[in-house]
């Protein structure tokens, strides 16, 4: 089966970076899309950033200039290189991605399990 896993949270000081990884089984044909969401106890899941098929990005403003999403896929893994980091996106991150398992099958979406991202001094 598919799965994907994702890596790269931690505690970062305010102005830190990281980079999240959003790796899925070797096996499939390619990431066909992907999106990375963050989520806290006091509000709802929010889209950070997405990249099509075409890999054209978007981003919410809040992270507009400081946030990059990317995909390698001869690796199968999607990242978010998160730079200038702020106490306010502190979140549990969580990406989707569209999955082509073959080469003439319909794209599938999976969820990452969740990382934990902390910004504080």
């Amino acid at each position: 089966q598919v799965q994907v896993v994702e890596s790269g949270g931690g505690l970062v000081q305010p102005g830190g970076s990281l980079r999240l990884s959003c790796a899925a089984s070797r096996s499939i044909f390619s990431i066909y899309a992907m999106g990375w969401y963050r989520q806290t106890p006091e509000k709802q899941r929010e889209l950070v950033a997405s990249i099509t098929s075409g890999g054209t990005t978007t981003y919410a403003d809040s992270v507009k200039g400081r946030f990059t999403i990317s995909r390698d896929n001869a690796k199968k893994t999607g990242y978010l290189q998160m730079n200038d980091l702020k106490p306010e996106d502190t979140a549990v991150y969580y990406c989707n991605a569209a999955i082509l398992v073959n080469s003439y099958t319909m794209p599938r979406n999976y969820w990452g399990q969740g990382t934990q991202v902390t910004v504080s001094s």
